[in-house]
């Protein structure tokens, strides 16, 4: 790596004289709440982000099954942190890390000097050897995913209408969701509902009810991670809805008209992957180790290999609860990262001892299945049904940064709720 950056383009980069730095690389939950945290430290922050937007991506799902617009679940960085006056945004992207100089190297030949580094980059889909299948089975991480997905959704429907071949017609309307933990459970429900409820009216030549919604993981049940009685639950809601699950069955192979599932070819033209993660390659750029998905091992300070001026948080990290286990990549570990990453650089600013260790309050788990339907759990409290799903839609619309955000998404689920319908079913862009 060169790390011999001309001296004047490094320091260009917004720096404060006489004051500490802290880079913050991704704008996602912690990565976010790291700055709000030093709204307040006598420090230099900037925030670096591939992307000019924060997604509140537990939603992204209902995006892609045309349940909201994409402006409901995102908004600019820059709206979130312009009250925060030693804060500045840049839009770039990572290519390399000079631990030894301190430095950050960006794209376009671009570098930035720091005193502290946050990185929480997120992840990015895992095809378990099989790179080659993601261009005929998407992922859900970002917003072009979910529109990508939501135009080949509802390009489905279209066509399916207006082809005579009846087996074209079936192969169409059938949608294959790999992996069945949150993210499939959910996606699988907002697609048969979508296809039961929202478009049954909308067709002349296709009955929609009659799509296949297939959710296929080599688990023995669907959301693995929750409790067995919260899981069988959810199996109930999901077949209510004509969902046809396939568990403990593997893929071997996903392809444009086709997946072989446990060595059976089912003729199919979308398939959505929603099986697995890896980390984005930050355990690359610190050559530091990392575990099997690529998470850079962090020791309970949330620093790579002792290195005091780095945490590493969220998806980005392997940090071990207090049962001995990896804590999962969901948004309530990122955001108490990243503000205890933050709160910790804080107070080394300012002449304090950081706190001692990280230490994860849990939060809880909680997944919908469809309208009215979801499973919570929250250690001792578990529940199941219209309360859970009514806790869950609480829970998210009050997450979701900015007023007008709530007030969007409060409307469109009521609206959704009294009518059916989905209100965001466009076609837009190009056909992946």
């Amino acid at each position: 790596m060169d790390s011999m950056m001309p001296a004047m383009e490094t320091e260009a980069m917004g720096a404060v004289a006489g004051k500490p730095r802290v880079v913050i690389l991704g704008g996602g939950f912690g990565g976010l709440s790291a700055a709000v945290s030093l709204a307040d430290a006598d420090a230099e922050v900037v925030l670096v982000d591939r992307r000019n937007y924060h997604l509140f991506q537990p939603l992204l799902y209902q995006v892609a099954a045309a349940a909201l617009n994409p402006s409901d679940i995102a908004q600019p960085i820059r709206g979130i942190l312009r009250g925060q006056k030693n804060t500045t945004v840049l839009l770039g992207e990572v290519t390399a890390i000079d631990r030894a100089a301190r430095i950050v190297h960006l794209s376009n030949q671009r570098a930035l000097s720091y005193d502290w580094l946050i990185i929480g980059t997120g992840a990015r889909h895992s095809y378990f050897g099989h790179p080659e299948w993601e261009e005929c089975a998407p992922g859900l991480k970002d917003l072009d995913d979910a529109t990508a997905i939501r135009r080949r959704i509802l390009r489905a429907f279209e066509t399916a209408e207006d082809t005579t071949d009846m087996a074209e017609r079936e192969r169409l309307l059938t949608f294959v969701i790999v992996g069945a933990g949150p993210t499939g459970v959910e996606m699988a429900g907002a697609i048969a509902e979508l296809a039961r409820h929202a478009l049954p009216m909308d067709f002349r030549r296709i009955d929609p009810t009659a799509a296949k919604i297939i959710l296929v993981d080599a688990a023995p049940r669907v959301l693995p991670a929750f409790p067995e009685s919260l899981s069988a639950a959810a199996a109930k809601a999901l077949e209510a809805l004509g969902v046809e699950l396939r568990l403990g069955a593997s893929v071997s192979m996903c392809a444009a008209d086709h997946a072989v599932i446990d060595g059976a070819v089912l003729p199919t033209r979308t398939i959505l992957w929603a099986a697995g993660v890896a980390a984005s390659p930050a355990a690359r750029w610190l050559n530091s180790p990392a575990d099997r998905t690529g998470r850079v091992i962090v020791d309970a300070q949330l620093h790579p290999e002792n290195d005091p001026r780095i945490f590493v948080i969220g998806d980005t990290a392997c940090c071990i609860g207090p049962n001995g286990t990896p804590l999962p990549g969901t948004a309530p570990v990122a955001k108490q990262q990243g503000q205890w990453a933050g709160k910790s650089i804080a107070a080394s600013i300012a002449g304090r001892s950081p706190p001692e260790r990280f230490v994860y309050k849990h939060a809880g788990f909680m997944a919908t299945i469809g309208r009215g339907e979801a499973v919570a759990d929250f250690g001792r409290v578990r529940m199941a049904g219209f309360f859970a799903w009514l806790l869950w839609c609480v829970a998210h619309i009050y997450f979701l940064v900015g007023f007008r955000n709530r007030l969007s998404v409060a409307m469109s689920w009521a609206w959704a709720y009294a009518t059916f319908q989905r209100g965001a079913r466009l076609i837009t862009g190009q056909d992946m």
